[in-house]
C-alpha cells in the first residue's frame, strides 16, 4: 500500500464542464417502480463472492438495500435504517425480508456495508456499520462490524440465518481516520467512518475493507478520504488512506473497487453539497484508477466523474454501486421537482423521494476512461 494519499484536486473537477456525456437521462414516471410499496429503500450492495463475481443463485442476483417503513418525512429514515434481502431476475425484483433480528447487531440502526458469499453458495459474510449504540440515545457514532452466517434459498424462498455474533473489524485510529462519533450533525453533515467494501487483491490474494473516512490528521471540514484496512495474520489492520479531498469535499461514500484488464478502479459516491463552493460539480459516481493497490491513483476522464445526475434534476439517484461485470445502480432519490425548493417541506419531500431502485446503466472501462454505456 502507498503511505501517502492520492489528492482529489479542484485542477481536475474543472475538466468537468468540458466532459463528453457525464449526465444520465431525466427519469419517467415509469422509471421510479417500488419493491415492497410501503417500504423506502436506498442504499444497496449485491452479494458477491470474493473475487468480484455477483452471485447468481436460482437465477437470480441477490442485494441487501437499507429500509424503513415510509415516513411522513423521507429524511427520518436514517434513525431507523435495517439491512433488509432483496432479488432482481426476469420478472422484477423481489422482497424477502430483514436480514437480521432484532436486537441483533451492536447499533441503534444498521448502515451500509458488502456481502461476500463462500464458494459454497452458503456461508455468508456480511460487513456493515453500526450506527449509534442499540438501546442508547441517538448519536451519528460509526463502527464497522461483521457476522458470518448462512444463505439458505429454497425455490422463491429466501432467507439468512445463523448468524455468528457481531465482531468490530477494525476501529478508527484518531490519527489517519477521525473516531466518528458526534451527538449531532456539524456544517450539515456528519464525520464519516462506515460504508465497508470487501476488496481480495488478485495479484497476491491480499484482503482489504474500504470505508468512507474522515482525515484524521488536518482540522477541515472539507476532510473526506476513502480509507482502507489490510487483513493481516487474520485480523484487519488500519492502513493509510488511499485517496483524500482535502480542501474539497467532505465525504466520498460508499468506495469500491472492480478490477478490468489489469486495472484498478476505486468507485464512490458523493452529493455536489459535499463539494467546496463554486466548483460545479455534480451529485454523482466518481473514481480513480491505478495500476496496483499500491497506487498512485490517477481521476478516471482526467475529472474523477463517470456520471452525473441531469443538471434539470440533480438530486434523482444517489448511492451508485459498481458490479464487478460493469452494471451500475443506484436508488432514486428526490426525483421530478422541476426546481421545487424542498429544503423546508416534509410533505414535497415525501411525494417526490423515490425509496426504490434507479434504472440500471452500464459502464465501459478501458484504460483511464470509465463512460456510460449507450445502447
Amino acid at each position: 500500500m502507498t503511505t501517502a494519499p492520492t489528492h482529489w484536486s479542484a485542477d481536475a473537477l474543472a475538466g468537468i464542464a468540458d466532459q463528453a456525456d457525464p449526465r444520465l437521462p431525466v427519469f419517467a414516471d415509469a422509471d421510479v417502480v417500488p419493491i415492497l410499496p410501503d417500504h423506502d429503500l436506498w442504499d444497496m450492495w449485491q452479494i458477491a463472492y470474493a473475487d468480484g463475481r455477483t452471485a447468481m443463485v436460482a437465477g437470480r442476483s441477490w442485494w441487501f438495500f437499507l429500509a424503513t417503513p415510509r415516513f411522513d418525512d423521507p429524511e427520518w429514515r436514517h434513525d431507523e435504517a435495517r439491512i433488509r434481502l432483496t432479488s432482481h431476475g426476469a420478472d422484477g425484483w423481489r422482497d424477502h425480508g430483514v436480514t437480521f433480528a432484532d436486537g441483533f447487531t451492536p447499533g441503534s440502526r444498521e448502515w451500509s456495508g458488502s456481502a461476500v458469499l463462500g464458494e459454497d453458495d452458503t456461508t455468508l459474510t456480511m460487513y456493515f456499520t453500526a450506527s449509534g449504540r442499540r438501546g442508547g440515545p441517538r448519536t451519528f457514532e460509526q463502527r464497522l462490524f461483521e457476522t458470518t452466517g448462512r444463505f439458505i434459498v429454497e425455490g422463491d424462498e429466501a432467507r439468512c440465518e445463523g448468524w455468528t455474533n457481531p465482531v468490530e473489524s477494525v476501529a478508527a485510529d484518531g490519527q489517519h481516520y477521525i473516531v466518528a462519533n458526534q451527538v449531532e450533525p456539524e456544517n450539515g453533515g456528519i464525520k464519516g467512518f462506515r460504508d465497508p467494501a470487501y476488496f481480495r487483491d488478485p495479484a497476491d490474494g491480499s484482503e482489504y475493507l474500504l470505508f468512507v473516512g474522515s482525515a484524521g490528521w488536518v482540522d477541515e471540514h472539507l476532510d473526506g478520504v476513502i480509507g482502507v484496512a489490510k487483513r493481516v495474520d487474520g485480523r484487519w489492520a488500519i492502513q493509510p488512506a488511499m485517496i483524500e479531498s482535502i480542501g474539497l469535499n467532505s465525504e466520498l461514500e460508499r468506495p469500491h473497487i472492480i478490477v478490468r484488464d489489469g486495472l484498478y478502479y476505486c468507485f464512490w459516491s458523493t452529493q455536489a453539497k459535499r463539494f467546496a463552493p463554486g466548483l460545479g460539480a455534480p451529485t454523482g459516481l466518481y473514481a480513480m484508477v491505478a495500476d496496483s493497490m499500491a497506487g498512485p491513483w490517477r481521476p478516471v476522464n482526467g475529472t474523477g466523474l463517470v456520471a452525473g445526475n441531469p443538471v434539470e434534476e440533480p438530486t434523482q439517484a444517489y448511492c451508485w454501486w459498481v458490479t464487478g461485470e460493469g452494471d451500475v445502480i443506484s436508488f432514486v432519490d428526490y426525483w421530478g421537482l422541476q426546481g421545487a425548493d424542498i429544503s423546508a417541506d416534509a410533505a414535497l419531500r415525501r411525494r417526490h423521494f423515490g425509496g426504490t431502485a434507479a434504472p440500471w446503466f452500464r459502464v465501459e472501462m478501458a484504460g483511464d476512461r470509465v463512460t456510460i454505456a449507450r445502447d
